[in-house]
């Protein structure tokens, strides 16, 4: 089991779906679809019925899209 720093903790949230759909514009079957392929932060269990993202695994997903877009169009072709 991974332990965490306590400061760390408390800077830190889980977002729901809705949010994590908001925030990256993807659809819900893509999110896990790539989930899936091991392409995106997997859930964390809140609850028998409740899952949340941590939200800095999704501002850092989100940080390496943008690298890998902004190095694709560098590429001279």
């Amino acid at each position: 089991m991974t332990t965490f720093n306590a400061e760390h903790i408390s800077n830190e949230r889980f977002l729901r779906l809705p949010e994590v759909i908001s925030r990256t514009g993807l659809s819900r079957s893509t999110i896990y679809l790539h989930i899936a392929e091991g392409q995106f932060p997997k859930q964390t269990h809140l609850g028998p019925r409740s899952i949340g993202w941590r939200e800095s695994e999704i501002n850092a997903w989100m940080a390496s899209r943008i690298v890998a877009s902004r190095n694709q169009i560098s590429k001279p072709t």
